[in-house]
């Protein structure tokens, strides 16, 4: 007898593209529902970041660090599968992958066993920062591939360009991957039903899987930096418009008081806090830069 298959969802996307926001509301929607969701995170450095904006995630959701799911980690990966498989016998499998990691090949490892006898419908979601596409910046390498291997594309933060300019923005990845579905969204408002099938149908995995092209990863560097506690609002956006910052984030407390700090490109945002993190992560900042060529 075959054992009940469930559907995997692999969310990519460039650096501060919006895929933890875009997690939050389907785990939020799963919630309402009563699905359980194991949830695997692949994130850029240590800090656990994405831990705290997710809500601290229970026994069903891992982090892993170190490295791409798509590669570096990938035995990792299916031994998380299986471990959550095992433990917590979710409805649905949800992997977030860092900035860096490419979709289909992380996909891939759902060909290896033991998860190939459980996992069914697959889908590579990848969520796109509609400002930095209008911008023209960082649309090649990691983010072409990227784009060019999405079943679905999310236009994210379409609030952030003007109406008028969103068929441009849609044309340029057009240019990149013609086929995928482009849905706009903003704060990552997505309905679920667009990524999880109603009845996940029967997959075979049985014979030899799909071949990923070669690829080589941008190199990045992450660095945690201090920031000292009652630190003026201004003097801290000041401090983080830097042209070697590609992505930041972390919890500082400001003059104004305690604020989730996000750093993508030139934007830099400092927003109220919901739920209070750890306090350990209070006053750090992950800092997310091009490796340098020496």
């Amino acid at each position: 007898m075959s054992e009940r298959r469930i559907p995997a969802l692999v969310i990519s996307g460039f650096l501060g593209s919006g895929k933890t926001t875009l997690v939050r509301v389907l785990l939020e929607e799963a919630r309402r529902a009563g699905e359980r969701v194991a949830l695997i995170s692949n994130e850029l450095g240590e800090l656990g970041v994405d831990r705290a904006l997710l809500g601290g995630g229970g026994e069903a959701f891992v982090e892993l660090e170190g490295g791409c799911v798509c590669c570096e980690l990938s035995d990792d990966l299916v031994r998380t599968l299986q471990m959550l498989w095992e433990r917590v016998k979710p409805d649905r499998v949800v992997i977030e992958t860092s900035g860096a990691a490419l979709p289909f090949d992380t996909t891939l490892n759902f060909w290896r066993e033991p998860v190939s006898r459980w996992i069914g419908e697959d889908t590579a979601a990848v969520v796109v920062d509609a400002e930095q596409v209008l911008e023209g910046r960082d649309l090649e390498g990691v983010f072409a591939d990227q784009v060019a291997s999405a079943d679905l594309l999310v236009l994210n933060k379409i609030d952030l360009v003007p109406p008028e300019r969103l068929p441009e923005v849609e044309d340029r990845l057009r240019a990149i991957e013609p086929d995928a579905p482009i849905i706009r969204a903003a704060r990552g408002q997505v309905d679920p039903a667009l990524f999880f099938p109603p009845e996940p149908g029967a997959v075979d995995r049985s014979g030899k899987p799909p071949a990923a092209a070669p690829h080589d990863h941008e190199s990045f560097e992450t660095r945690v930096e201090l920031v000292a506690a009652g630190i003026p609002a201004a003097e801290l956006e000041s401090s983080l418009r830097r042209p070697d910052l590609v992505r930041a984030k972390g919890f500082v407390e400001t003059a104004d008081g305690l604020r989730l700090v996000q750093v993508v490109g030139r934007r830099v945002e400092l927003t109220e806090v919901e739920v209070a993190p750890d306090p350990s992560l209070v006053g750090r900042l992950l800092l997310i830069s091009r490796a340098r060529i020496s």
